[in-house]
């Protein structure tokens, strides 16, 4: 008997789970407060059949697809000048993190006279945003990786500076997520699992970070436990509905539990992403095993505890590593960044805007950009010191 995989919840926020969800957008809408809204996608899903049925169901919707991979603020320019032109009052983000990302910096954006980068997340640079300016969303993730639909905030790419930046605000929170895993049926394999790991490094990252923060912890082991049931079977079966919906609740738990931090995987994967146009969730899962092998000293006690809540045959920090090691390639992610395009030509560069960046102010021993530079090196040449 398949196990319940629906089910209404409003913890980060609302969000409406289960298979044919969909049909709820425009109540979704109604609830949001959202009468004329703008749909925003990316655009491998412009023209898919999900998106035609969304912006029909809603019939005094617009949409908007001129988003990318890596979103940048040119994006969100184009999407704001679609906002205003259509007289909008707020957004439908539908899509991966890309889209949900620009769809919420949009709706943020729509009410704001101050430039982008003045809302970046430093110190309470929030604050000069005004609240009353800030649009709602509904958020649909079609993939299970970032989290992005329950999150406050959006990463943007500042060309300028090929730095990717946070754009942060406690309203960009979407007032709506509608999770339906028939939505990420189509995924790819590859996609599914690069995602998937995503949503892995989020929850191992947020329970490494150091602080007092039980309830992410919590979340943390609870989303690695699903990710690794579930990751494999929606891999193998791209229609197994229930790996499908058991893998988006894993992804929002990610996101809900790094907000007690990340670490040196992320701030390693932002700068490639910049630099080299990759994908995130892979990038993230390339890095994974070398950052461990970096923290293992500060770590080793709570992969012991990962270990056990994920029954692994081998405790302890090797067990851990080696099962992170096997499912990278019973998923066929890459050993090495050198896989993925990327070279060591700017690794000084990349060791330095990792170190800036702000999740590796979560990573359990402090690191310098000569650190991250390193274990940069060492993920694109493969150059792992413990066997795998």
């Amino acid at each position: 008997m398949t196990a319940v995989i629906k089910g209404n919840w409003n913890y980060p926020t609302t969000i409406w789970a289960g298979p044919g969800r969909i049909a709820e957008l425009p109540a979704a809408c109604k609830r949001a407060g959202l009468a004329r809204p703008l749909i925003v996608t990316d655009q491998g899903l412009l023209a898919s059949p999900m998106v035609r049925a969304a912006s029909a169901a809603l019939g005094n919707a617009a949409v908007f697809g001129d988003v990318q991979g890596n979103p940048t603020a040119a994006h969100v320019e184009a999407g704001l000048v679609a906002y205003r032109a259509g007289s909008h009052d707020g957004v439908v983000a539908m899509g991966g993190g890309a889209a949900l990302d620009t769809g919420k910096v949009i709706a943020f954006m729509s009410g704001q006279t101050r430039p982008l980068w003045d809302f970046e997340d430093v110190g309470d640079w929030w604050t000069r945003a005004d609240a009353a300016g800030i649009a709602g969303v509904v958020a649909i993730p079609t993939t299970a990786g970032t989290g992005s639909e329950v999150g406050r905030a959006g990463v943007i790419l500042n060309v300028a500076t090929h730095q990717k930046k946070i754009i942060f605000h406690p309203l960009m929170m979407p007032r709506v997520v509608i999770s339906d895993p028939e939505l990420t049926v189509g995924l790819p394999r590859w996609v599914t699992a690069a995602t998937g790991m995503d949503a892995f490094v989020h929850c191992f990252e947020a329970y490494c970070a150091p602080g007092f923060h039980p309830l992410a912890d919590g979340i943390a082991l609870e989303g690695m436990r699903l990710i690794a049931t579930y990751l494999p079977r929606a891999c193998a079966n791209g229609a197994d509905i229930e790996a499908r919906a058991q893998m988006l609740a894993a992804a929002s738990m990610g996101a809900t539990a790094f907000q007690k931090g990340l670490g040196g995987v992320h701030a390693i994967a932002h700068p490639v992403g910049s630099w080299f146009n990759t994908h995130h969730g892979l990038t993230n899962a390339i890095v994974l095993p070398y950052v461990m092998e970096f923290n293992r000293a500060a770590i080793a006690a709570k992969c012991d505890l990962i270990a056990r809540v994920l029954d692994l045959p081998t405790r302890g920090f090797e067990g851990l590593y080696a099962w992170v090691l096997a499912l990278r390639r019973e998923l066929g992610i890459a050993h090495t960044l050198a896989e993925i395009g990327v070279t060591v030509d700017n690794a000084a560069v990349i060791g330095a805007e990792a170190a800036i960046d702000p999740s590796a102010s979560g990573n359990p021993i402090p690191v310098a950009a000569t650190d991250l530079e390193r274990i940069f090196r060492a993920a694109v040449s493969g150059q792992l010191s413990m066997p795998g």
